[in-house]
């Protein structure tokens, strides 16, 4: 989504949180105000629906709360409250890595577009996506990214 979100770059703030408000995450900085879509098999099930992420530079992520974090691939790990369960964000393990924040946690991100969508021809009939935003099926986007080890919980 890099070369995407060029035009969607912004630097402000954002106020998010949790199901239950014990996990709060506040973005101080530079961040990508426009979502990714993926249908992969992993994400559905860790969302149980379609799932969006934003993104944002580690240095303007800030959270209070407790978290709770574990590896599902071997080269990204995922982050829910610990609490309430709610999804919080997916990071690549590369310490410079952007945050890949669940929209629905910052009221504010309900006015940004979708821009990309992977795994599309994984879709379900219920998360059909309209617009005029870059698409990816499956094969086109493991061809381009030999990390990820395919559409498998």
């Amino acid at each position: 989504m890099s070369d995407l979100a060029a035009p969607y770059r912004r630097t402000g703030r954002l106020d998010g949180a949790c199901l239950c408000g014990g996990t709060r995450i506040r973005v101080d900085g530079d961040y990508v105000a426009a979502v990714g879509v993926c249908h992969c098999r992993k994400c559905r099930v860790w969302s149980g629906t379609i799932t969006g992420y934003f993104l944002a530079k580690p240095e303007a992520v800030h959270v209070e709360g407790p978290t709770k974090t574990y590896a599902s691939t071997p080269f990204a790990s995922r982050t829910f409250c610990e609490v309430c369960g709610t999804n919080l964000w997916l990071r690549n393990n590369k310490d410079d890595a952007e945050y890949e924040l669940m929209p629905a946690l910052f009221p504010a991100a309900d006015s940004f577009p979708v821009i990309s969508e992977i795994y599309c021809d994984r879709a379900p009939a219920y998360g059909q996506l309209k617009g005029d935003h870059k698409r990816a099926t499956q094969a086109q986007y493991e061809a381009n990214n030999p990390f990820v080890e395919g559409d498998t919980p």
